[in-house]
């Protein structure tokens, strides 16, 4: 195999089989009958290792990878999210490596004629290569992110021995609901008959009543982490005692809610696996499993911080961080912005601080919102800025090229973000 070979294999996918990630809504599929076809085919790699299935709106990136790398400790972890940042492969990990050029290579080449056939969506192709490879590999546990919701989603043909919903939030409302009780029950959708289920954040009432309702009809044992992780006399608790003081590789105000989840996710699988003395695992776990993007700082002359965060679920926690980190610095604040075409961004505007200067961008792909009509839009709101001509990476070089020389100072404070995207393009920037 070539790397021409590889990559054009890679491009068939993206090409014959849109990813949500690059067209948006087009690409979604729900229904997992294409992918218990594949399961099938493939002999139901998936049973052939013990899982944990993570969903959410919010935070379950964050938490699926601090439960790997806790999980690493002791043994051979798969790991699978989405979406990627610059690597494809990023999405299908073993102990914090990703899958290699040849397995993904070999996988494509084998069964690209039956994908075709059976019409199977890019997320469909990509978790079923995630299962088999996690099979091929022997790993003991899988951490499984859903793709997106829950009920329909790919990843829902497990059987895990948790399932865990981090909180819910108005995103993806076009196919998941426009009120957050609907959103919850397609998120509840992973709770499965007996399976214990750790809810991050209970959110009202009404989510909490799905999650209750729902738990209780399919006997499955229900735990939310806001309770469990403060009760200090078990593993749960006694794990939150040291993470909520402890220095991490993963920042951000997000993680004391995620940090939460994780602790009591690690009290339920007690039984299962062995989980003590994980603490420095959980510490290390963007260093272990090679996660970034979650308030990454990429420069420190000026403080250069980008995040994922998308949504106004994660900006109502982000936008405050961001002011707060302004406050810090002696120079001037700028904002690297921009979004997709179908983010809800009147739900957003209400977090985002105002005193920045912003600069509108667009990053790469169909779905992102021009940075002309963003501009446009976010002035309108009252905010400051322009709209930024060209790649989100000659601007950057144009905004920090270092020594003392570009549009932002030593001094600054610059914030990218807004977008999965504009975050992508900011980290193959700064490599």
């Amino acid at each position: 195999m070539t790397q021409q070979e590889y990559n054009s294999e890679i491009e068939f996918i993206f090409n014959r089989f849109p990813s949500y990630q690059t067209v948006g809504k087009v690409a979604y599929k729900p229904g997992i009958e294409t992918m218990q076809a594949l399961d099938e085919m493939l002999g139901h790699p998936h049973r052939r290792f013990r899982s944990i299935h993570v969903a959410g709106t919010n935070g379950k990136g964050s938490t699926s990878h601090m439960l790997a790398a806790a999980l690493q400790k002791r043994y051979k972890v798969g790991l699978y999210t989405s979406p990627h940042l610059v690597d494809f492969r990023e999405r299908i990990k073993v102990d914090g490596k990703m899958v290699p050029q040849e397995f993904v290579y070999g996988f494509l080449k084998e069964y690209k004629k039956r994908f075709v056939e059976l019409g199977a969506s890019f997320f469909e192709i990509t978790t079923a290569l995630a299962f088999a490879y996690f099979a091929a590999q022997g790993v003991d546990v899988a951490v499984i992110e859903c793709g997106l919701g829950g009920r329909l989603d790919s990843t829902n043909i497990i059987t895990p021995v948790l399932s865990i919903i981090t909180n819910i939030g108005l995103d993806h409302c076009e196919h998941l609901g426009f009120s957050l009780p609907e959103i919850a029950g397609e998120k509840a959708g992973i709770i499965k008959a007996g399976i214990p289920v750790v809810i991050g954040e209970k959110g009202c009432r009404e989510v909490e009543d799905v999650f209750r309702e729902k738990a209780a009809r399919v006997g499955a044992p229900l735990l939310f982490a806001e309770e469990e992780a403060l009760k200090g006399e078990d593993l749960s608790g006694r794990l939150y005692k040291v993470l909520a003081e402890a220095d991490m590789d993963l920042k951000g105000a997000c993680q004391q809610k995620n940090i939460k989840t994780v602790c009591t996710a690690l009290g339920v699988l007690d039984g299962e696996f062995d989980v003590e003395g994980v603490e420095e695992n959980i510490c290390r776990a963007a260093a272990i499993t090679g996660l970034r993007g979650r308030w990454e700082t990429l420069s420190k002359r000026p403080l250069v911080v980008c995040d994922t965060g998308h949504n106004s679920h994660g900006f109502k926690v982000l936008g405050p961080q961001i002011a707060s980190q302004a406050a810090q610095v002696k120079g001037s604040f700028h904002m690297v912005f921009g979004v997709v075409a179908d983010k809800d961004l009147d739900s957003i505007v209400e977090f985002l601080p105002r005193e920045a200067h912003y600069h509108f961008v667009k990053a790469r792909g169909s779905r992102a919102l021009p940075a002309e009509v963003l501009a446009e839009r976010m002035v309108s709101y009252g905010f400051r800025g322009e709209a930024v001509n060209g790649s989100i990476g000659e601007f950057l070089g144009r905004l920090v090229p270092g020594n003392g020389t570009g549009i932002a100072g030593e001094e600054d404070f610059i914030f990218i973000g807004g977008s999965t995207f504009v975050v992508a393009e900011a980290i193959e920037y700064f490599g």
